[in-house]
Formats: structure tokens, C-alpha cells, sequence
């Protein structure tokens, strides 16, 4: 990146819970692209997985990113989507990020299987006319976007396997995981009584 570039990194994702993936990849993408810094955008209403569980409220999960990215420099949290309300829909928090940012590059960030569902996404064909897409490549997974207008970069991933949902099932089953969310994340949990946690 040319150094007057001023750019932002958008990871959005339902966060319950936030842990040390998630901040592995909003660090090595924003080390990678010279990014000014790293948004991590709660959803508010992740229609994609909303009847598939339970999920945690958006106040508690805004709570634990906020937790997740204290002392990580040029990574933030951000309720864009929760003040919006309603659906989490990319393309308007993209489209209200470029509104509030004029002249900031923004940088869509997904991992790559994610990065292959994206045709499945509300109003998904307007999106590369706002961001370029950042794909975090890891083991086992290949995006390969062939969608017309997408500027594409790929970022090598964390080697970690840590997902929020063995996360969730490790806690609902008393085990610990000191080694899985930052110690901030884990006293939320226990403090909100999440996941089974009192």
C-alpha cells in the first residue's frame, strides 16, 4: 500500500463468542495491507443463522468484542450494524461506512469459506463496487472469486483452528479455554452469564 493511502479493514461476523481467531486475522490482514486499522462489526440481527440456535444477544456480544480488542492497537470494535437495527445486511454497512469515510479505502474481509458463500448474501453483485475483498486463505479451503468487478487480495490465515462454536461447546461442557479467548472475553462471559457460565 502507497503510504498516503488511508485505509479500513471491515471484519464482520456474529462474534458469540469473539476469540483469538477472530483477532489473529484482523492483525494479520491489517499487518499484511498497511491498514490504518481494523473494524470488527457486530451483527445485530445475523439473518444467515438467525432460527439455526440460540443466539447471544447483540448488547452481550458487542460487549465481548469490545473486551476482545482492548490493548490491540488499530483494531476496533464497531455497532454500526446494532445502531442500524434490523437485519445485518454487508452491503448497507459498507455502503454507510463509505458515507462516513469519504476518501478511506475500505477492505472487506472474509475468510475463505466464508468468501464462497458470497453469492448467497443480500444485494451481493453491489458489493464490489464498495470494498476490495480480502480473503484470509487457511488449510483446506480454496476461494477463488470469478465474480465480474471484485478487486481481489489474498491474506495467508492463522494456522488456528478455534472456531465460536467449539468455543460455546467447551464452555457448555466446563472446560477451559483460556487458551481460546482473550482473559477480557472470558470475564464478560462469566460476568453475563453466557454459554452456561455462572
Amino acid at each position: 500500500m502507497g503510504s498516503g493511502r488511508v485505509a479500513l479493514g471491515v471484519l464482520g461476523g456474529t462474534f458469540d463468542p469473539p476469540h483469538f481467531g477472530h483477532l489473529a486475522i484482523a492483525t494479520a490482514v491489517r499487518d499484511a495491507l498497511s491498514l490504518d486499522e481494523v473494524l470488527l462489526v457486530v451483527a445485530n440481527d445475523p439473518w444467515q443463522k438467525v432460527g439455526s440456535r440460540q443466539l447471544s444477544s447483540a448488547s452481550d456480544r458487542l460487549a465481548m468484542v469490545r473486551s476482545a480488542v482492548e490493548g490491540c492497537e488499530g483494531v476496533q470494535a464497531s455497532a454500526i450494524e446494532i445502531e442500524r437495527g434490523g437485519p445485518s445486511y454487508m452491503v448497507d454497512t459498507l455502503t454507510e461506512l463509505k458515507a462516513r469515510n469519504p476518501g478511506r479505502s475500505l477492505f472487506l474481509i472474509l475468510g475463505a469459506d466464508a468468501a464462497a458463500l458470497l453469492d448467497t448474501w443480500v444485494r451481493h453483485e453491489d458489493l464490489p463496487a464498495l470494498a476490495t475483498l480480502v480473503i484470509v486463505d487457511r488449510p483446506g479451503f480454496d476461494a477463488r472469486i470469478e465474480s465480474a468487478g471484485w478487486d481481489v487480495v489474498h491474506v495467508a490465515g492463522p494456522e488456528s483452528a478455534v472456531s465460536s462454536s467449539s468455543v460455546r461447546e467447551m464452555l457448555a461442557r466446563g472446560g477451559a479455554v483460556d487458551n481460546l479467548v482473550p482473559g477480557p472475553v472470558l470475564a464478560q462471559i462469566r460476568q453475563r452469564g453466557l454459554y452456561g457460565v455462572g
